[in-house]
């Protein structure tokens, strides 16, 4: 009889509930559902947010946080699934940023500490309590870690960068049409 592993059974309970918050805003973004704007209204809140475009903006964030986030919960490629989810909310993370840090003034706290999260157990593997153990860990290879989290962090930088960008040309735009303000 195998005995219980607290170690497995804490990283179960982390996944699962980390997970399920995430498939819950995946859902918003994708499906409008838990009174979220589904892919019309996070479109159109992606590109005021300068994401362009919106609509792939708008998928590709309720896919890593519903895709990374249930296959967290589930322990299947759990390299893969935390880096998705950590550089998604590093996205959500710039958008906080000029609130600060904390979450009660609109600040980063929350998506940090999700992407965090999803990182670490990215890093730290599902546990026995998973796809990843019930597969032999056939999607959670060492060279998998290092692939999935280098990629995500090139597509986030990209992604950001090119939000910046748009953010600045629209507040040149701005300011250029008040009157006075661009001399």
């Amino acid at each position: 009889m195998t005995c219980i592993n607290r170690h497995d059974l804490g990283l179960l309970a982390l996944r699962a509930g980390t997970g399920a918050v995430l498939v819950a805003h995946g859902s918003q973004k994708l499906f409008g559902w838990f009174g979220g704007g589904g892919l019309a209204g996070t479109a159109a809140g992606m590109e005021h947010m300068g994401f362009l475009p919106g609509h792939r903006n708008a998928v590709a964030a309720g896919l890593g946080e519903a895709g990374g986030g249930a296959m967290l919960a589930l322990g299947l490629g759990t390299p893969v699934a935390g880096a998705a989810v950590a550089g998604t909310m590093a996205g959500a993370v710039a958008v906080h940023a000029p609130a600060g840090f904390f979450a009660q003034s609109g600040g980063y706290e929350y998506p940090a500490f999700l992407g965090f999260t999803a990182a670490a157990i990215g890093v730290a593997g599902a546990g026995r309590y998973s796809l990843d153990h019930a597969t032999g860990r056939r999607f959670d290879r060492p060279w998998m870690l290092a692939l999935a989290f280098a990629g995500s962090a090139v597509a986030s930088a990209a992604v950001v960068s090119k939000r910046n960008k748009a953010q600045a040309a629209k507040a040149k735009a701005e300011a250029d049409a008040v009157p006075g303000a661009g001399a």
